[in-house]
Protein backbone atom coordinates (compact mmCIF):
# COMPACT_ATOMS: atom_id res chain seq x y z
CA UNK A 1 0.00 0.00 0.00
CA UNK A 2 2.64 2.46 0.67
CA UNK A 3 5.45 1.40 -2.24
CA UNK A 4 2.48 2.18 -4.66
CA UNK A 5 1.57 5.11 -3.03
CA UNK A 6 -1.67 4.03 -2.47
CA UNK A 7 -1.56 5.52 1.68
CA UNK A 8 2.06 7.45 2.92
CA UNK A 9 4.21 5.90 5.81
CA UNK A 10 2.03 8.58 7.88
CA UNK A 11 -1.48 7.45 6.93
CA UNK A 12 -0.28 3.89 7.34
CA UNK A 13 0.55 4.45 11.18
CA UNK A 14 -2.99 6.19 11.58
CA UNK A 15 -4.82 3.67 10.37
CA UNK A 16 -3.28 1.08 13.07
CA UNK A 17 -6.25 0.93 15.77
CA UNK A 18 -3.86 1.37 19.03
CA UNK A 19 -7.09 -0.11 21.66
CA UNK A 20 -7.38 -2.68 20.22
CA UNK A 21 -4.03 -4.01 20.34
CA UNK A 22 -3.88 -2.82 23.36
CA UNK A 23 -6.71 -5.07 24.59
CA UNK A 24 -5.88 -7.99 22.50
CA UNK A 25 -2.13 -7.54 24.55
CA UNK A 26 -3.81 -7.38 27.56
CA UNK A 27 -6.48 -10.14 27.14
CA UNK A 28 -2.93 -12.57 25.94
CA UNK A 29 -1.73 -12.30 29.03
CA UNK A 30 -4.30 -12.22 31.44
CA UNK A 31 -4.95 -15.95 29.69
CA UNK A 32 -1.56 -16.91 29.96
CA UNK A 33 -1.40 -16.33 34.28
CA UNK A 34 -4.81 -18.12 34.30
CA UNK A 35 -3.50 -20.99 32.63
CA UNK A 36 -0.66 -21.15 35.10
CA UNK A 37 -3.10 -21.10 37.68
CA UNK A 38 -4.71 -24.50 35.93
CA UNK A 39 -7.66 -22.35 35.49
CA UNK A 40 -8.22 -24.73 32.33
CA UNK A 41 -7.22 -27.57 34.01
CA UNK A 42 -9.71 -27.33 36.39
CA UNK A 43 -12.48 -27.15 33.34
CA UNK A 44 -10.93 -29.96 32.02
CA UNK A 45 -12.25 -32.25 35.17
CA UNK A 46 -15.79 -30.69 34.78
CA UNK A 47 -16.15 -32.10 31.68
CA UNK A 48 -15.89 -36.20 32.89
CA UNK A 49 -17.16 -35.60 36.56
CA UNK A 50 -20.34 -37.28 37.25
CA UNK A 51 -20.63 -37.89 33.76
CA UNK A 52 -24.61 -39.96 32.14
CA UNK A 53 -22.52 -41.03 29.45
CA UNK A 54 -21.29 -39.62 25.40
CA UNK A 55 -23.78 -37.68 24.91
CA UNK A 56 -23.94 -35.86 28.15
CA UNK A 57 -20.05 -35.26 27.67
CA UNK A 58 -20.80 -33.51 24.15
CA UNK A 59 -23.27 -31.11 25.96
CA UNK A 60 -20.37 -30.42 28.76
CA UNK A 61 -18.34 -29.93 25.90
CA UNK A 62 -20.23 -27.29 24.05
CA UNK A 63 -21.20 -25.42 27.30
CA UNK A 64 -17.80 -25.14 29.01
CA UNK A 65 -16.43 -24.29 26.15
CA UNK A 66 -18.89 -21.54 25.22
CA UNK A 67 -18.80 -20.01 28.26
CA UNK A 68 -14.94 -19.94 28.39
CA UNK A 69 -14.62 -18.86 24.90
CA UNK A 70 -16.84 -15.85 25.80
CA UNK A 71 -14.36 -14.90 28.67
CA UNK A 72 -10.96 -15.94 27.08
CA UNK A 73 -11.04 -16.04 23.25
CA UNK A 74 -12.25 -18.75 20.93
CA UNK A 75 -8.59 -19.95 20.06
CA UNK A 76 -7.33 -19.81 23.87
CA UNK A 77 -10.57 -21.84 24.85
CA UNK A 78 -9.75 -24.71 21.68
CA UNK A 79 -5.67 -24.43 22.56
CA UNK A 80 -6.22 -25.30 25.89
CA UNK A 81 -9.36 -27.59 26.34
CA UNK A 82 -8.35 -29.77 23.30
CA UNK A 83 -5.86 -31.97 25.43
CA UNK A 84 -8.49 -33.19 28.07
CA UNK A 85 -10.94 -33.93 24.82
CA UNK A 86 -8.78 -36.51 23.58
CA UNK A 87 -8.09 -37.65 26.94
CA UNK A 88 -11.81 -38.01 27.35
CA UNK A 89 -12.01 -39.87 24.56
CA UNK A 90 -9.20 -41.98 24.78
CA UNK A 91 -10.07 -43.09 28.37
CA UNK A 92 -13.70 -44.03 26.86
CA UNK A 93 -12.76 -45.61 23.61
CA UNK A 94 -14.57 -43.47 21.36
CA UNK A 95 -13.42 -41.77 18.33
CA UNK A 96 -13.37 -37.65 19.96
CA UNK A 97 -14.50 -36.31 16.39
CA UNK A 98 -17.84 -35.20 17.32
CA UNK A 99 -16.59 -33.55 21.00
CA UNK A 100 -13.48 -31.93 18.77
CA UNK A 101 -16.25 -30.73 16.52
CA UNK A 102 -18.46 -29.61 19.04
CA UNK A 103 -15.38 -27.55 20.91
CA UNK A 104 -14.86 -25.49 17.72
CA UNK A 105 -17.88 -25.11 16.75
CA UNK A 106 -19.79 -23.75 20.30
CA UNK A 107 -16.30 -21.75 20.73
CA UNK A 108 -17.03 -19.92 17.96
CA UNK A 109 -20.57 -19.49 18.56
CA UNK A 110 -19.72 -18.52 22.48
CA UNK A 111 -17.20 -15.84 21.56
CA UNK A 112 -19.65 -14.00 20.19
CA UNK A 113 -21.26 -13.27 23.01
CA UNK A 114 -18.70 -10.56 24.29
CA UNK A 115 -16.47 -7.88 23.12
CA UNK A 116 -13.78 -10.13 24.73
CA UNK A 117 -14.56 -13.01 22.90
CA UNK A 118 -12.75 -13.15 19.43
CA UNK A 119 -10.68 -10.47 17.85
CA UNK A 120 -13.66 -8.99 15.10
CA UNK A 121 -15.57 -8.15 18.25
CA UNK A 122 -12.78 -6.19 19.77
CA UNK A 123 -12.82 -4.06 16.42
CA UNK A 124 -16.66 -3.67 16.55
CA UNK A 125 -16.70 -2.72 20.54
CA UNK A 126 -14.05 -0.12 20.05
CA UNK A 127 -15.24 1.55 17.15
CA UNK A 128 -19.14 1.35 18.03
CA UNK A 129 -18.93 2.56 21.49
CA UNK A 130 -21.01 -0.18 22.62
CA UNK A 131 -20.57 -1.18 26.46
CA UNK A 132 -19.67 -4.30 27.55
CA UNK A 133 -22.73 -4.93 29.31
CA UNK A 134 -24.69 -3.62 26.03
CA UNK A 135 -22.91 -6.01 24.09
CA UNK A 136 -23.67 -9.06 26.33
CA UNK A 137 -26.93 -8.69 26.60
CA UNK A 138 -28.02 -7.83 23.21
CA UNK A 139 -26.10 -10.98 21.55
CA UNK A 140 -26.97 -13.84 24.64
CA UNK A 141 -30.16 -14.79 23.77
CA UNK A 142 -28.77 -15.38 20.24
CA UNK A 143 -25.72 -17.51 21.91
CA UNK A 144 -27.50 -19.45 24.34
CA UNK A 145 -30.13 -20.63 21.84
CA UNK A 146 -27.17 -21.09 19.42
CA UNK A 147 -25.32 -23.07 21.37
CA UNK A 148 -28.31 -25.39 22.31
CA UNK A 149 -29.12 -25.82 18.73
CA UNK A 150 -25.57 -26.69 17.35
CA UNK A 151 -25.09 -29.63 20.55
CA UNK A 152 -28.58 -30.84 19.06
CA UNK A 153 -27.68 -30.96 15.12
CA UNK A 154 -24.28 -32.98 16.94
CA UNK A 155 -26.01 -35.21 18.45
CA UNK A 156 -28.27 -36.03 15.64
CA UNK A 157 -25.46 -36.41 13.10
CA UNK A 158 -23.17 -38.51 15.45
CA UNK A 159 -26.10 -40.14 16.95
CA UNK A 160 -24.96 -43.96 16.13
CA UNK A 161 -21.21 -43.19 17.38
CA UNK A 162 -22.50 -41.61 20.83
CA UNK A 163 -25.02 -44.18 21.66
CA UNK A 164 -22.50 -47.55 20.43
CA UNK A 165 -20.25 -46.08 23.50
CA UNK A 166 -20.60 -48.00 26.71
CA UNK A 167 -22.20 -46.06 29.44
CA UNK A 168 -19.20 -46.78 32.52
CA UNK A 169 -18.55 -44.75 34.96
CA UNK A 170 -15.61 -46.55 35.87
CA UNK A 171 -13.69 -45.12 32.84
CA UNK A 172 -14.82 -41.63 33.80
CA UNK A 173 -13.90 -42.26 37.70
CA UNK A 174 -10.65 -43.98 36.55
CA UNK A 175 -10.40 -40.34 34.44
CA UNK A 176 -10.46 -38.77 38.01
CA UNK A 177 -8.69 -40.17 39.43
CA UNK A 178 -5.95 -40.50 37.04
CA UNK A 179 -5.87 -36.30 36.82
CA UNK A 180 -5.49 -36.47 40.72
CA UNK A 181 -2.84 -39.09 40.50
CA UNK A 182 -0.70 -36.48 38.15
CA UNK A 183 -1.29 -33.72 40.42
CA UNK A 184 -0.73 -35.99 43.37
CA UNK A 185 3.80 -35.98 43.03
CA UNK A 186 3.30 -31.72 42.62
CA UNK A 187 1.74 -31.47 45.87
CA UNK A 188 3.37 -33.39 47.99
CA UNK A 189 6.64 -31.68 46.22
CA UNK A 190 5.09 -28.53 47.47
CA UNK A 191 4.12 -29.49 51.25
CA UNK A 192 7.73 -30.97 51.30
CA UNK A 193 8.75 -27.29 51.04
CA UNK A 194 6.84 -26.07 53.81
CA UNK A 195 3.09 -25.19 54.39
CA UNK A 196 4.22 -21.98 53.65
CA UNK A 197 4.73 -22.55 50.08
CA UNK A 198 1.67 -24.22 49.41
CA UNK A 199 -0.60 -21.41 50.88
CA UNK A 200 1.39 -18.71 48.88
CA UNK A 201 0.33 -20.86 45.68
CA UNK A 202 -2.93 -20.98 46.97
CA UNK A 203 -3.25 -16.96 47.46
CA UNK A 204 -1.25 -16.46 44.15
CA UNK A 205 -4.15 -18.37 42.22
CA UNK A 206 -7.04 -16.92 44.57
CA UNK A 207 -5.02 -13.29 43.50
CA UNK A 208 -5.35 -14.18 39.67
CA UNK A 209 -9.07 -15.49 39.78
CA UNK A 210 -9.93 -12.48 41.39
CA UNK A 211 -8.27 -10.13 39.37
CA UNK A 212 -9.95 -11.35 36.21
CA UNK A 213 -13.08 -11.17 37.91
CA UNK A 214 -12.39 -8.04 38.63
CA UNK A 215 -11.32 -6.95 35.11
CA UNK A 216 -14.84 -8.58 34.13
CA UNK A 217 -16.73 -6.17 36.55
CA UNK A 218 -14.80 -3.20 35.22
CA UNK A 219 -15.69 -4.05 31.86
CA UNK A 220 -19.64 -4.08 32.54
CA UNK A 221 -19.27 -0.91 34.33
CA UNK A 222 -18.38 0.62 30.72
CA UNK A 223 -14.10 1.10 32.47
CA UNK A 224 -12.12 1.58 29.32
CA UNK A 225 -11.77 -2.53 27.75
CA UNK A 226 -7.96 -1.32 26.48
CA UNK A 227 -6.65 0.48 29.80
CA UNK A 228 -8.99 -2.15 32.19
CA UNK A 229 -6.96 -5.50 30.38
CA UNK A 230 -3.54 -3.57 30.35
CA UNK A 231 -3.87 -2.52 33.97
CA UNK A 232 -4.83 -6.43 35.01
CA UNK A 233 -1.84 -7.60 33.07
CA UNK A 234 0.77 -5.52 35.02
CA UNK A 235 -0.97 -6.54 38.04
CA UNK A 236 -0.76 -10.32 37.76
CA UNK A 237 2.65 -9.43 36.31
CA UNK A 238 3.67 -7.84 39.86
CA UNK A 239 1.85 -10.33 41.85
CA UNK A 240 3.93 -13.38 40.45
CA UNK A 241 6.84 -11.75 41.91
CA UNK A 242 8.92 -13.72 39.03
CA UNK A 243 10.36 -12.56 35.60
CA UNK A 244 7.66 -11.71 33.33
CA UNK A 245 9.83 -13.05 30.49
CA UNK A 246 8.94 -16.54 30.31
CA UNK A 247 5.06 -15.36 30.40
CA UNK A 248 5.14 -12.44 27.93
CA UNK A 249 7.24 -14.96 25.38
CA UNK A 250 3.85 -17.04 25.20
CA UNK A 251 2.10 -13.89 24.29
CA UNK A 252 1.35 -13.96 19.89
CA UNK A 253 2.62 -11.27 18.85
CA UNK A 254 2.41 -12.59 15.51
CA UNK A 255 -1.07 -11.95 15.85
CA UNK A 256 -0.18 -8.48 16.50
CA UNK A 257 1.85 -7.72 14.06
CA UNK A 258 -1.10 -9.54 11.85
CA UNK A 259 -3.40 -7.09 13.11
CA UNK A 260 -1.24 -3.99 12.09
CA UNK A 261 -1.12 -5.37 8.63
CA UNK A 262 -4.76 -5.98 7.92
CA UNK A 263 -5.53 -2.36 9.65
CA UNK A 264 -3.04 -0.57 6.89
CA UNK A 265 -4.25 -3.12 3.81
CA UNK A 266 -7.98 -2.65 4.54
CA UNK A 267 -7.54 1.32 4.90
CA UNK A 268 -5.45 1.22 1.68
CA UNK A 269 -8.33 -0.77 0.11
CA UNK A 270 -11.03 1.38 1.08
CA UNK A 271 -9.40 4.29 -0.32
CA UNK A 272 -9.64 2.44 -3.64
CA UNK A 273 -13.35 3.11 -3.97
CA UNK A 274 -13.83 -0.89 -4.82
CA UNK A 275 -15.48 -1.91 -1.60
CA UNK A 276 -17.77 0.99 -1.06
CA UNK A 277 -18.68 0.76 -5.05
CA UNK A 278 -19.18 -2.98 -3.78
CA UNK A 279 -21.41 -2.02 -1.34
CA UNK A 280 -23.23 0.59 -3.39
CA UNK A 281 -24.49 -2.54 -5.16
CA UNK A 282 -25.68 -4.56 -2.21
CA UNK A 283 -26.72 -1.71 0.12
CA UNK A 284 -30.13 -1.15 -2.12
CA UNK A 285 -31.09 -5.32 -0.97
CA UNK A 286 -29.25 -5.45 2.68
CA UNK A 287 -31.24 -3.48 4.25
CA UNK A 288 -31.71 -4.16 8.16
CA UNK A 289 -35.28 -2.61 8.52
CA UNK A 290 -37.01 -5.91 6.58
CA UNK A 291 -36.31 -9.76 6.68
CA UNK A 292 -35.08 -10.10 3.23
CA UNK A 293 -32.72 -6.89 3.38
CA UNK A 294 -31.24 -8.58 7.00
CA UNK A 295 -31.00 -12.41 4.57
CA UNK A 296 -28.95 -10.92 2.14
CA UNK A 297 -26.83 -9.12 4.42
CA UNK A 298 -26.32 -12.12 6.59
CA UNK A 299 -25.16 -14.05 3.40
CA UNK A 300 -22.67 -11.14 2.14
CA UNK A 301 -20.92 -11.44 5.47
CA UNK A 302 -21.01 -14.90 5.30
CA UNK A 303 -19.31 -15.31 2.28
CA UNK A 304 -17.28 -12.74 3.07
CA UNK A 305 -15.55 -14.05 6.30
CA UNK A 306 -14.76 -16.96 4.43
CA UNK A 307 -13.35 -15.74 1.76
CA UNK A 308 -11.38 -12.62 3.20
CA UNK A 309 -11.54 -13.75 7.13
CA UNK A 310 -14.10 -12.05 9.64
CA UNK A 311 -11.85 -9.27 10.72
CA UNK A 312 -11.23 -7.89 7.28
CA UNK A 313 -14.94 -8.57 6.66
CA UNK A 314 -15.58 -6.33 9.68
CA UNK A 315 -13.04 -3.70 8.86
CA UNK A 316 -14.44 -3.31 5.47
CA UNK A 317 -18.41 -3.39 6.25
CA UNK A 318 -18.77 -2.07 9.39
CA UNK A 319 -18.87 1.78 8.59
CA UNK A 320 -20.88 0.86 5.43
CA UNK A 321 -23.09 -1.11 6.94
CA UNK A 322 -23.87 0.96 10.22
CA UNK A 323 -24.09 4.20 7.97
CA UNK A 324 -26.44 2.22 5.83
CA UNK A 325 -28.59 1.44 9.19
CA UNK A 326 -28.18 4.58 10.59
CA UNK A 327 -29.70 6.64 7.60
CA UNK A 328 -33.06 4.22 8.25
CA UNK A 329 -33.13 4.82 11.62
CA UNK A 330 -30.90 6.61 14.54
CA UNK A 331 -31.97 3.14 16.51
CA UNK A 332 -30.95 1.07 13.90
CA UNK A 333 -27.17 1.43 14.46
CA UNK A 334 -26.54 -0.60 17.39
CA UNK A 335 -28.20 -3.63 15.98
CA UNK A 336 -26.54 -3.20 12.66
CA UNK A 337 -23.06 -3.49 14.87
CA UNK A 338 -24.60 -6.82 16.80
CA UNK A 339 -25.60 -8.51 13.29
CA UNK A 340 -22.20 -8.06 11.78
CA UNK A 341 -20.63 -9.83 15.22
CA UNK A 342 -23.27 -12.13 15.53
CA UNK A 343 -22.77 -13.53 11.91
CA UNK A 344 -19.30 -12.69 11.38
CA UNK A 345 -18.14 -15.09 14.24
CA UNK A 346 -21.06 -17.99 13.44
CA UNK A 347 -19.58 -17.77 10.08
CA UNK A 348 -16.36 -19.35 11.15
CA UNK A 349 -18.29 -22.76 11.67
CA UNK A 350 -18.73 -23.16 8.06
CA UNK A 351 -15.77 -24.49 6.71
CA UNK A 352 -12.47 -25.72 8.79
CA UNK A 353 -10.11 -22.69 7.48
CA UNK A 354 -13.24 -20.51 8.36
CA UNK A 355 -11.67 -19.66 11.70
CA UNK A 356 -8.38 -20.04 13.79
CA UNK A 357 -9.81 -21.91 16.47
CA UNK A 358 -10.45 -24.64 13.75
CA UNK A 359 -7.46 -25.02 12.52
CA UNK A 360 -6.05 -24.97 16.20
CA UNK A 361 -8.57 -27.65 17.31
CA UNK A 362 -7.58 -29.91 14.39
CA UNK A 363 -3.66 -29.19 14.60
CA UNK A 364 -3.65 -30.19 18.24
CA UNK A 365 -5.50 -33.45 17.39
CA UNK A 366 -3.82 -34.43 14.77
CA UNK A 367 -0.12 -34.26 16.32
CA UNK A 368 -1.68 -36.53 19.59
CA UNK A 369 -3.01 -39.15 17.16
CA UNK A 370 -2.38 -39.10 13.19
CA UNK A 371 -5.93 -41.24 12.86
CA UNK A 372 -7.92 -37.73 14.17
CA UNK A 373 -7.94 -35.99 11.57
CA UNK A 374 -11.12 -33.95 10.66
CA UNK A 375 -10.82 -33.01 6.47
CA UNK A 376 -12.11 -30.10 4.90
CA UNK A 377 -15.34 -31.64 3.60
CA UNK A 378 -16.39 -34.10 6.61
CA UNK A 379 -15.86 -30.67 8.93
CA UNK A 380 -18.35 -28.92 5.93
CA UNK A 381 -20.90 -31.47 6.05
CA UNK A 382 -21.20 -30.60 9.49
CA UNK A 383 -20.48 -26.87 9.51
CA UNK A 384 -22.92 -25.54 6.36
CA UNK A 385 -26.47 -26.92 8.00
CA UNK A 386 -25.00 -25.72 11.31
CA UNK A 387 -24.21 -22.37 10.04
CA UNK A 388 -26.81 -21.82 8.56
CA UNK A 389 -29.65 -22.38 11.12
CA UNK A 390 -27.77 -21.53 13.83
CA UNK A 391 -27.30 -17.99 11.88
CA UNK A 392 -30.48 -17.84 11.09
CA UNK A 393 -32.28 -18.37 14.15
CA UNK A 394 -29.52 -15.87 15.86
CA UNK A 395 -30.66 -13.17 13.21
CA UNK A 396 -34.53 -13.66 15.24
CA UNK A 397 -32.72 -12.89 18.62
CA UNK A 398 -30.43 -10.47 18.23
CA UNK A 399 -31.72 -6.90 19.69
Amino acid sequence: MVIFKVITPEEAYDAINVPVLGLLFGTMVVSIYLERADMFKDLGVLFSWKSWGAKDMLCRICIVSAISSALFTNDTACFFLTEFILKIARENNIRPEPFLLGLASSSNIGSSATPIGNPQNLIIAIQSGISFGEFVLGLLPAVLVGVFVNALILICMFWRLLSDVKEEEDALDELIVQEDSESGPQQSAEESKGQLNRWKRLSWKLCIYLGTVGMLVAFLMGVDMSWTALTTALIFVILDFKDAGPCLEKVSYSVLVLFCGMFITVDGFNRTGIPSSFWNLMEPHARIDHASGIAVLAIVILVLSNVASNVPTVLLLGAKVVASATAISPSEEKKAWLILAWVSTVAGNLSLIGSAANLIMCEQALRAHPSYTITFWSHLKFGVPSTLIVTAIGLALVY
